[in-house]
């Protein structure tokens, strides 16, 4: 067990890192971060000044010897307007510094968490795969909404707030001195013991905070597979279990935050126990010593007591004050841990130094290739896989789900590196080449078909930007996707809804299948891309493919067999492993699994046999994780 003198030190290189990694994005707002606390410093001290001005405005109101319009050229000759132009002036003066540091402290808070936004953002986009996978969607989302703000708030008190209060404590403590002499001492006796009850209760909160961020991310995981899978919700008639699975969430994150509210709540009771307590003392003592000779040559007078109290007031409220930027700050460093480890996370995918950027051709070899996704994983997704592919070959690949067809593919772009042996593209290894320039050269078509709201237009051209209009009808009749499109109102200008809601399944495939071919690249991965649209179609898509772009080497993944019946060679995946290579008419005569799958689905029935369930109509739906 650490001992409290190195738990401490290991707390403060914590703190020390969170703050040296999130001053990186405040950039160009160091300025209006640094003029923010001059002007509030300048705010304090004209606050502190004021209650003195008005002591000696008083005096003057008093005195026998000052008119309303006298002259003076020191504090105990200044005539009473004199004193008005004064105070005028200070507090003028006064809200000016409060407004120009209340600006300044916006722009330098939102600056710096939309600085933060987008280093999280650029981040995240930079990762691969198993980066992403360490990582849920909800916690993403979660840690650049709620947790931004957080830190947002607490950089806002500390350049603002955090000055404030501490100087408004000295200052005014300085100033009830100069005021009340001996009686100033009342402050002093009362500010260890309340700062202690003020931070033992923030202390007892910060462990709440701490545990609610991952109910949170729990309550937006509700939130995200509800709202993504609300067909499927409201076909199940599912909606009651969705409410309930809410409510447990909102339940918990409510349940953690009444607790820390609840202890957060004797914040205010401590307050007045304590101002009240301290403004009775100094009432009685002061109207002693206004009565009294020690009072009257201490200069204690009326005037004196009466803003010796609102000192009293400035030093007790600035105490509470940096209790909660205290508790602000307590709550902002489980965010600042959370935004931090997105921030230092690198990717486990890199482009090397010295890159290859030319890709010569659509060749693919497999030499020994073992891959899993984790690697704490005890079992391999793939087992020591050899394959050779040929630039311009066709290749059809076949398996049940679980049978690692995807994990296959995914290793050709690069999307995860191979755990063993290696992947070859146009006879150089993966991670040779620049990421961006393999990953333009072999274009994959996902199961999960994904469109983005806009324009038809405007989501061809992801697969290629300055693709002209007579590219975009090229590409889309390869796709078999040129007719349907000219078939709506808009045509090629059609809106896409978000995920492509307002299209069909069938659709949403051909035009992913054209997004891809506009790329024109050197290899064409086609994972179970066909499943949704009818055999015809299906067909003559291949068809398009053999005649218009016979150098671009094909991998085809489907579960029907008529998808690649007419390949240049079909590979058997069983539990990661091949367990055949050959053409339509050599699996049928020597493969027994191919044959009865073949067979099966020319009935129209299903098959079940050692490579899985396979439905003539459908594909496995989810990738093989």
């Amino acid at each position: 067990m650490l001992c409290p003198s190195l738990l401490k030190i290991s707390i403060d290189k914590e703190v020390f890192f969170l703050i040296k990694t999130l001053a990186r994005s405040i950039r160009e707002y160091k300025l209006v971060s640094i003029l923010s606390p001059i002007f509030v410093t300048f705010e304090v001290i004209l606050e502190c000044l004021l209650p003195y001005t008005i002591t000696k405005l008083g005096s003057a109101i008093e005195s026998p010897t000052v008119s309303m319009w006298s002259w003076g050229n020191s504090w105990e000759t200044l005539g009473i307007w004199q004193y008005a132009i004064i105070l005028v002036s200070m507090s003028l003066a006064s809200l000016l510094c409060g407004m120009l540091s209340g600006i300044f402290c916006a722009k330098a808070s939102t600056g710096f968490a939309r600085n933060l936004r987008k280093d999280m953002y650029y981040k995240v986009q930079d990762f691969s795969f198993e980066n992403i996978d360490k990582f849920s969607t909800p916690s993403l989302v979660t840690r650049m909404t709620t947790d931004i703000t957080n830190v947002q708030m607490a950089f806002m008190m500390i350049i603002r707030v955090a000055v404030r209060s501490p100087m408004m404590m000295i200052f005014s403590v300085i100033m009830a001195f100069v005021m009340g002499g001996s009686l100033a001492w009342i402050f002093v006796g009362v500010i260890p013991p309340l700062a202690f009850l003020l931070f033992f209760i923030m202390w007892k909160t910060m462990p709440l905070f701490h545990r609610v961020f991952k109910k949170y991310d729990n309550l937006n995981e509700s939130i995200q597979e509800n709202v993504k899978g609300i067909r499927v919700v409201k076909s199940y008639v599912r909606e009651d279990f969705e409410k309930q699975k809410f409510d447990r969430a909102a339940t918990d994150v409510q349940m953690d935050f009444t607790k820390a509210e609840r202890i957060l709540a004797w914040n205010n009771p401590v307050m007045q126990l304590f101002f009240y307590g301290v403004l009775s003392t100094v009432l009685f003592l002061g109207s002693y010593f206004i009565f009294h000779e020690s009072g009257r040559a201490q200069g204690i007078s009326v005037w004196s007591v009466s803003q010796l109290i609102v000192y009293g007031m400035q030093i007790l409220m600035s105490l509470m004050m940096f209790s909660m930027v205290f508790a602000m700050i307590a709550t902002s460093i489980e965010s600042s841990r959370r935004i931090c480890e997105i921030l230092k996370e690198e990717s486990t995918l890199k482009s090397p130094e010295n890159a290859v950027h030319e890709v010569k051709d659509g060749s693919i070899d497999f030499n020994g290739v073992s891959f899993k996704y984790f690697a704490s994983a005890e079992k391999n997704v793939l087992e020591g896989v050899d394959l050779h592919i040929r630039s311009g070959e066709t290749i059809g690949i076949i398996g049940g789900t679980g049978s690692s067809k995807t994990s296959l593919v995914n290793l050709v772009s690069r999307l995860y590196d191979a755990t063993e042996g290696s992947v070859e593209v146009g006879g150089r290894d993966v991670r040779e080449y620049d990421l961006t320039s393999l990953r333009n050269q072999v274009a994959v078509v996902l199961q999960k078909n994904v469109l983005f709201s806009g324009t038809i237009k405007e989501n061809l051209r992801w697969g290629n930007p300055n693709a002209t209009d007579e590219e975009l009808v090229e590409a889309c009749k390869l796709a078999q996707a040129d007719d349907f499109i000219r078939s709506f109102p808009d045509g090629y200008d059609t809106f896409i809804e978000q995920g492509g809601t307002n299209v069909s399944g069938g659709q949403k495939q051909r035009l992913c299948i054209a997004r891809a071919l506009l790329k024109k690249p050197k290899i064409l991965i086609l994972d179970d891309s066909t499943s949704a649209v009818d055999t015809h179609t299906d067909a003559l898509i291949r068809k398009a493919f053999r005649e218009y772009i016979p150098e671009t080497t094909k991998i085809i993944i489907a579960q029907r067999t008529s998808s690649v019946e007419d390949a240049d060679r079909i590979v058997i995946m069983d539990n990661g492993h091949i367990d055949a290579v050959g053409t339509h008419e050599e699996l049928l005569d020597h493969n027994p699994i191919y044959t009865e799958v073949y067979r099966t689905q020319n009935k129209g029935g299903k098959a079940i046999s050692s490579l899985g369930e396979m439905d003539a109509e459908g594909g496995d739906g989810n990738a093989e994780i």
